[in-house]
C-alpha cells in the first residue's frame, strides 16, 4: 500500500500529514513517559526486520498479484502501539527517501494506512484486550490473524477514500474498492500467519518482551541478548538473501490499479509534484532496491542490509535526540 504521489492532491496530501504528524508526537510524548530502556534495541532490530520482511513479496495464488507485511501489529504487540508507531515511521521514511518506495508527497498517507491502523488498532482494541487474561499460543494466532486482516483492510479502505477525496477519476471509488479490499484480505491473512509465527517464538523465547500480557509466568529459553541476535540475523537473511526469491508480481494496490486503470502508474502535473519527485530523486540512492541502472541480482541483497542497518541507525537515533527513557537502567542481559 505504499502510494504514490501522483494518488493525492496536495490538499489531501497535506491533510494526512497532519494526522500523522499528530499521531507521532502523540505518540513521542507517551514513549518518553515509559521506563523500559530494553526498547530502544527491540526498535531498531524489529524495525530491520519489518524493513527485510517488506522486500519479501509472497504470491497470492490464482490472481496474478503479491503481498508483503505491513508490520504494524507485528510491532505493536511487542513495542505497545506508541513505540511501534514511531518504530514504523522509521521504516517508512528509509524506503521513501532511499529507496523511492512510496512518493514523498504521499508520505503521510502512506504512514497512516500502513502505520496508524496496524499500531493503534491492532495494538490497542486487538492484541490487549485478547490478552488480557494471560497469553498462549492461541490467543496469539487469533489476535495476529484478527488484527492483520482487519487493519489492511482499514488501510486499504482508507487509500479508495483517499483517491476519491484527491478526485483519481481513473480509479472510480466503487470499483477500485470492490477490488482491493478482497485482495488485501488475502494478504492479511497471510500476514497474520506470519506474525503469528514470529511472535510464538519470541513468547517461547523471551515471553516478557510480548506488550500488554501482564505478568507472564512463563520460563524464558533465551536470554534477551540471544533473543535480539535471533532476530538481528533472521533480517539480514530475509533482507540479504530471502528477497532474492520474492514474487516479481504486482503487490495489491498496484494490481488492483492496472485492473481498474489499466497501468499502476499515473502522471499528475505540478510544481508540488516535481519539487517531491526532485527531492526522492536525489535521496534515492538505491531506487526499487537495486543499483542505479543495473538489475544485478546483488543489488537487491545490498539494498536489503544496508536498508535495514539505516533503520536500525535512525531509530536509534530517534531514541536518544528525545531522550526516550532516559530514566531506565542499562540493558540486562538475561
Amino acid at each position: 500500500m505504499h502510494m504514490a504521489d501522483a494518488l493525492v492532491t496536495p490538499a489531501v496530501a497535506g491533510t494526512m500529514y497532519v494526522l500523522s504528524t499528530g499521531a507521532a508526537a502523540y505518540s513521542i510524548k507517551k514513549v518518553r513517559l515509559e521506563d523500559d530502556p530494553k526498547k530502544i534495541p527491540v526498535m531498531g532490530v524489529m524495525g530491520a526486520f519489518v524493513f527485510a520482511t517488506q522486500m519479501l513479496n509472497f504470491t497470492i495464488p490464482g490472481t496474478g498479484s503479491s503481498g508483503h507485511l505491513c508490520g504494524g501489529m507485528m510491532l505493536s504487540a511487542l513495542l505497545g502501539p506508541y513505540a511501534g508507531f514511531l518504530t514504523m515511521i522509521g521504516v517508512l521514511l528509509i524506503q521513501c527517501l532511499m529507496f523511492a518506495d512510496g512518493g514523498l508527497l504521499a508520505l503521510g498517507c502512506n504512514v497512516w494506512n500502513m502505520a496508524f491502523y496496524g499500531c493503534f488498532i491492532g495494538a490497542l482494541l486487538i492484541w490487549k484486550p485478547i490478552m488480557k487474561k494471560g497469553v498462549t499460543r492461541g490467543k496469539i494466532v487469533l489476535a495476529s490473524i484478527l488484527g492483520c486482516v482487519l487493519t489492511l483492510q482499514l488501510g486499504a479502505f482508507s487509500v479508495t477514500l483517499e483517491t476519491l477525496a484527491s478526485g483519481v477519476t481513473e480509479l472510480p471509488f466503487s470499483v477500485f474498492l470492490a477490488t482491493m479490499q478482497p485482495i488485501h484480505l488475502a494478504i492479511g491473512a497471510v500476514e497474520g500467519l506470519i506474525t503469528a509465527a514470529v511472535l510464538t517464538f519470541v513468547n517461547e523465547a523471551r515471553p516478557e518482551l510480548l506488550w500488554g500480557v501482564g505478568e507472564n509466568k512463563s520460563e524464558s529459553k533465551l536470554t534477551f541478548k540471544k533473543t535480539i541476535i535471533v532476530l538481528a540475523v533472521a533480517a539480514a537473511l530475509c533482507g540479504g538473501v530471502v528477497s532474492l526469491f520474492a514474487s516479481a508480481f504486482p503487490d495489491g494496490l498496484e494490481w488492483s490499479m492496472e485492473k481498474v486503470a489499466g497501468t499502476s502508474e499515473l502522471e499528475a502535473d505540478g510544481s508540488v509534484y516535481e519539487t517531491a519527485e526532485n527531492i526522492q530523486t536525489t535521496t534515492s540512492l538505491l531506487p526499487d532496491y537495486a543499483f542505479k541502472d543495473s538489475e544485478a541480482a546483488v543489488g537487491t541483497s545490498f539494498s536489503g542490509i544496508v536498508g535495514s542497518l539505516m533503520v536500525v541507525i535512525i531509530l536509534t537515533l530517534v531514541c536518544y535526540a528525545f531522550k526516550f527513557f532516559k530514566n531506565g537502567k542499562s540493558v540486562q542481559e538475561n
